[in-house]
């Protein structure tokens, strides 16, 4: 039987344990608050300030031209001249530029005639970065080519509009994911660190001789994780909307389900980890062991359907993929209620499992 004075007792001594300890307090409460400030602005996939090296070989109109625009364009900080192939090697090689451009000595001839290559030599260490370099300069040779071609014979331009993100502000897609990162890490370590703490004090051994049941104690651990992490999700939502005027276009209701629902699966995952601790060293650990492959296998980063199908897989056990959709989608696409309880099941499933779990561990260590 559950005594509701005797879990009220326990919650407020977990929040008070959480409040009072130093490292709990600037493990839990402080990184969160930080990373979102810092990674709002550091986590981007932007390309901006590189340095770009050329190679001419051509004294004609279009390769002087090339370069202008170059010398122009907002990405690139630099545009660093070179006299031979040897030194545009050189500068690639030390990591000096992302990439180079070697233009051919016939390249404004061929550019007049309709055609016209230079070749880019780009930093492979760099992958993404180069990429998306490339893309640029691309950009930037194909309105050279286009100013060149007649228009008549120019082919019809294509109008690229971007659905829900407009302008491509990177913010709108990064911070509404971060939201589930960090809410992540600090429900985790909440939970986390409470059984190993008790271990750690000497106190874990008085749970043996009180009359407290297994699920008073992982009720009693969970509530605190579960009340300090939906406040920091929502503080994190409000700063997404008020702080960086991202637009929230869904219901607030079922995000804060979800969150709720979020939360608790991770607080499942946590105790686990917990009980099986037996110093509050070996639960921080524990917790980054478990909470940085969950963030890579989210989709954060990289969409999972790049992943081969057996990590598809293990992904769909992941709280955060699930939570990720639903909070983007609610941010900046309206998502419908029905694509958002598609979401909000696999979320209950994995609560339910790693509660259930988290109960079994807690009973054998209890026994």
């Amino acid at each position: 039987m559950l005594s509701f004075t005797r879990l009220r007792a326990q919650f407020v001594k977990e929040v008070l344990s959480v409040l009072r300890d130093p490292r709990s307090r600037m493990v839990v409460l402080v990184p969160p608050i930080l990373q979102l400030l810092i990674f709002a602005f550091a986590a981007t996939l932007e390309v901006r300030n590189v340095d770009i090296a050329v190679y001419n070989q051509d004294a004609g109109r279009w390769s002087h031209e090339l370069v202008q625009r170059l010398d122009g364009a907002r990405f690139i900080s630099h545009v660093r001249h070179v006299d031979s192939p040897q030194r545009l090697h050189e500068m690639i090689d030390r990591g000096e530029v992302i990439a180079a451009l070697a233009i051919p000595v016939d390249f404004s001839r061929a550019v007049a005639t309709g055609g016209g290559r230079a070749q880019v030599l780009v930093d492979g260490r760099r992958s993404n970065s180069g990429q998306i370099t490339v893309a640029y300069l691309s950009a930037i040779a194909a309105e050279i080519g286009a100013g060149v071609v007649p228009n008549a014979q120019a082919p019809a331009p294509v109008v690229v509009r971007h659905w829900f993100n407009p302008n491509l502000v990177y913010r709108w897609f990064i911070v509404p994911g971060l939201t589930g990162i960090l809410a992540l890490f600090s429900a985790l370590l909440i939970t986390s660190l409470s059984i190993a703490r008790e271990r750690e004090l000497g106190t874990f051994d008085q749970l043996l001789v009180s009359p407290t049941s297994t699920p008073e104690i992982i009720i009693s651990k969970s509530l605190p994780a579960l009340a300090i992490g939906t406040l920091l999700g929502l503080f994190m939502t409000g700063a997404g909307v008020f702080l960086f005027d991202i637009p929230f276009t869904g219901s607030f209701g079922l995000l804060l389900a979800s969150l709720v629902l979020f939360i608790l699966s991770v607080v499942g995952i946590g105790l686990m980890i917990s009980a099986v601790s037996a110093t509050q060293q070996q639960a921080i650990l524990g917790a980054f062991a478990i909470g940085v492959p969950a963030v890579l296998m989210s989709g954060f980063a990289t969409p999972v359907e790049n992943m081969p199908v057996a990590l598809q897989w293990m992904a769909q056990a992941i709280p955060l993929t699930h939570f990720l959709v639903i909070v983007e989608g609610t941010f900046l696409k309206a998502m419908p209620a029905a694509d958002i309880l598609a979401n909000l099941w696999p979320l209950a499933v994995i609560a339910l499992v790693t509660l259930t779990l988290a109960t079994a561990l807690v009973r054998s260590r209890l026994q």
